[in-house]
């Protein structure tokens, strides 16, 4: 009897042990669905250059639960009509997890299909991983289970900023530029709210919208900036929308500070120039100088692709992702989803959770400005001989925003 109890014992040691690592050595493939055409298409390529690159640094025994990476672009050509084909493409493949971030509108679009997909195809779930759709609504009205965001999203940031803005009182008079879909009216939006409660004294002078990605002269938006008097200008805008912009601004000689939310992005540091210097701020997750291995990173990143790494929420959805595999003890999205939702980890930029009510990152902050590179900050994006160092560090408690989410859980 004894040695029988023994042997049962073994055995169930033995399962367990199987269970917990019946994940390791499998290849986890991501469908990363975003532009790799058009004008945003050096961004979209620096990113799934990105993905690609991190998905080799996490494999193996790299990550806690021992599964490889493999990272599969799609170009979307930045069209949420192009990212539902592509959403078919990676299902029929047989892809489990999609990887998304340019274009809000585009992110609404994939939740409402994944939704969709999922409450009609049990045992095929997938789950979307968001590193760059910042619009509020995806955490909030149209917060879904399957959905999580690893960047910060535009009410968090905007408090962030508008914090920063209100201790300066030589800001008198804001001008918003923005890009025309919902991201760009939520910056508008949020901007209005948040100046109106900390600094009523300060002017909204001007707001306009702008189509997105279609742009190349923006000349007359410049031109309307200096008419309205502004000394300020907030703006969302990314990628040659922001480029176009800055350049537009030096070439008719605008000396207004600019607030953004993507000044790292491929293209926008060289519009920039050395003419810009101490006048364009960003608020952001990360920098360029964060430090330790993220310099490394960097590094080996410039060095393989002649290009700068920027779009750091691939780090955390690694660490993120691996880990909830690991103590799921599986890569089945059922499994992976819950153990997600609500996980604590140590991100590169410090210690972050995923908040479980709305599935919403919760990290720190950084407000940066742009300058001359030294001794201290001195990682330069494109040779510009210029970099982004970090005025401000706003805690992730500073910058949580309340959740209006009532997110309904499968089971």
């Amino acid at each position: 009897m004894k040695l029988m109890i023994k042997a049962l014992t073994s055995a169930a040691m033995l399962a367990c042990s199987i269970t917990a690592f019946a994940q390791s050595g499998e290849t986890v493939r991501i469908a990363w669905i975003d532009p790799l055409s058009g004008l945003m298409a050096p961004v979209g390529t620096n990113q799934l250059r990105s993905f690609q690159f991190f998905a080799e640094q996490f494999s193996g025994a790299n990550n806690p639960a021992g599964v490889n990476f493999e990272v599969i672009g799609f170009d979307n050509k930045l069209s949420p009509a192009e990212s539902l084909t592509a959403l078919q493409a990676a299902i029929d493949r047989g892809v489990r997890y999609i990887a998304q971030g340019n274009g809000s509108s585009v992110a609404i679009a994939l939740v409402d299909a994944i939704n969709r997909h999922n409450s009609r195809n049990p045992g095929r779930e997938v789950v979307f991983l968001n590193y760059a759709a910042v619009d509020p609504d995806l955490t909030n009205s149209r917060c879904s289970f399957w959905h999580f965001r690893f960047d910060a999203d535009t009410s968090m940031k905007m408090e962030a900023l508008t914090d920063f803005m209100k201790d300066d009182p030589s800001i008198r008079r804001v001008f918003l530029l923005n890009q025309n879909y919902s991201h760009g009216h939520q910056v508008a939006n949020f901007a209005k709210e948040n100046l109106a409660r900390k600094r009523p004294d300060i002017q909204i002078v001007g707001e306009d919208l702008h189509p997105l990605a279609q742009v190349r002269d923006f000349a007359p938006y410049i031109a309307k900036i200096r008419a309205s008097g502004a000394d300020s200008v907030i703006t969302g805008n990314w990628g040659s929308d922001l480029a176009l912009l800055v350049r537009a601004a030096n070439d008719a000689g605008f000396n207004g500070r600019f607030f953004t939310f993507y000044t790292g992005v491929t293209g926008t540091p060289t519009a920039l120039g050395t003419t810009s210097e101490g006048r364009v701020y960003q608020v952001a997750y990360n920098h360029y100088n964060m430090g330790g291995q993220m310099d490394r990173w960097m590094a080996d990143f410039r060095q393989r692709f002649n290009d700068d790494f920027y779009t750091a929420a691939v780090v955390n959805i690694f660490r993120g992702l691996s880990q909830a595999m690991a103590t799921a003890r599986s890569t089945d999205p059922v499994r992976v989803a819950p153990a997600l939702s609500g996980l604590t980890f140590t991100g590169f930029n410090g210690q972050v959770q995923m908040r479980r009510d709305d599935h919403q990152l919760q990290q720190p902050l950084f407000i940066t400005r742009w300058q001359r590179v030294d001794g201290r900050f001195s990682y330069s994006p494109e040779n510009t001989g210029m970099t982004l160092v970090p005025v401000r560090e706003v805690s992730a408690a500073a910058a949580s925003t309340p959740t209006t989410c009532n997110m309904r859980r499968p089971g």
